[in-house]
C-alpha cells in the first residue's frame, strides 16, 4: 500500500515534494500548514507527514523520523519573523501566527532567554496590520512573509536570532510517522526525492514566480541561501539543543528519545 503524505504547502517544501508529485505508484501526497500536518498525523488520516519539529516531541505515541531530510536554517531563515513596533524590550504581547508550533515555542525560547521577555501571546490570522493592531508584535511565518519584505516595520529573523545564540542549525520540520509507515525502500526514496528536487531548484522557483508573481531569482536565492535540507550531524545537534531547551521552558513534557526509519544503504 502507498503510505500517504502529508507536506507543507510552503515554497520551502516544494524541492522535497518536487519529485514525489510526479510519483502515484509510490506515495499518496496532500498539502497543508504545517499545524495540520501535525493533526492528521495524529488523526491516522496520513501515515507520514512534513510536522514541526516540536509536535514530535509532543506525541503520546512514539514517532520516527525519515534520515536525512528537513526543513532547516543554518543562519537567517528569511520567512519566521516576529514583527514589532518601537523597543523590543517593552514587547508586552505577541500576536501568534499559529501555522507552525515549532516557530512559536522557538519565539518563546528566544525572547525569554536572549531578551528577558515573557509577553502574552494571543492566536491570530496571519494579517500583519491587524496583529500589530492588537499587540506589540506579531510573529508570521512561511509565504505570507514575502509580501512583508521590506516594510518600514522593525522585525527579528528567528533562524538568525537562534544561530547567533547557539551557533547551530535550527531544524523547523522533518518527515515523521509511526512505527512501520515507512520501508527502507520508501525512505531512502524520500532522501532521493531530496537530492533530485534541489536538483531543479531554478525551475521551482520559476513556478512558483508564474504562479505567485515576484523575482524568480529572488525565491532561488531563498531556497539555497535561507533553507537547508539535511538532517546531518550538525542539524541534529541544533534538534537535540532545541529539545533541552523547550523542556526546561516547559514546552514540551521530556525530551524525546530521536527514534529513526532504516534507509536502504544505511543512511
Amino acid at each position: 500500500m502507498r503510505p500517504r503524505l502529508g507536506a507543507v504547502s510552503f515554497l520551502n517544501t516544494r524541492p522535497l515534494v518536487y519529485t514525489l508529485e510526479r510519483d502515484s505508484v509510490h506515495f499518496d501526497l496532500s498539502y497543508s500548514v504545517p499545524s495540520r500536518c501535525a493533526s492528521e498525523l495524529a488523526s491516522g488520516a496520513v501515515d507520514v507527514g512534513l510536522i514541526p519539529t516540536i509536535e514530535y516531541a509532543r506525541s503520546a505515541e512514539p514517532y520516527y523520523i525519515a534520515p536525512g531530510v528537513a526543513i532547516a536554517t543554518r543562519g537567517a531563515v528569511l520567512t519566521v519573523r516576529l514583527y514589532y513596533r518601537g523597543d523590543v524590550q517593552r514587547i508586552e504581547k505577541v500576536a501568534l501566527d499559529l501555522s507552525s508550533r515549532t516557530s512559536v515555542a522557538l519565539l518563546r525560547i528566544l525572547l525569554r532567554e536572549k531578551f528577558a521577555l515573557d509577553p502574552v501571546f494571543v492566536d491570530a490570522e496571519p494579517n500583519l496590520e491587524v496583529m500589530l493592531a492588537t499587540a506589540d508584535a506579531a510573529l508570521v511565518i512561511g509565504d505570507p512573509v514575502f509580501a512583508l519584505l521590506g516594510q518600514e516595520c522593525e522585525s527579528l529573523d528567528l533562524g538568525a536570532e537562534w544561530f547567533d545564540m547557539t551557533g547551530l542549525p535550527f531544524v523547523f520540520a522533518f518527515w515523521t510517522g509511526r512505527a512501520g509507515a515507512l520501508n527502507a525502500k520508501q525512505a531512502q526514496m524520500l532522501l532521493a526525492a531530496k537530492a533530485e528536487g534541489i536538483g531543479h531548484i531554478s525551475e521551482i522557483a520559476k513556478t512558483y514566480s508564474r504562479e505567485h508573481g515576484g523575482d524568480p531569482a529572488f525565491y532561488k536565492r531563498y531556497l539555497q541561501g535561507h533553507i537547508d535540507f539535511d538532517l546531518d550531524d550538525r542539524a541534529l545537534q541544533g534538534l537535540s539543543l532545541f529539545y533541552d531547551k523547550a523542556s526546561e521552558h516547559g514546552l514540551i513534557p521530556a525530551v524525546p528519545e530521536l527514534r529513526f526509519y532504516a534507509a536502504e544503504g544505511g543512511a
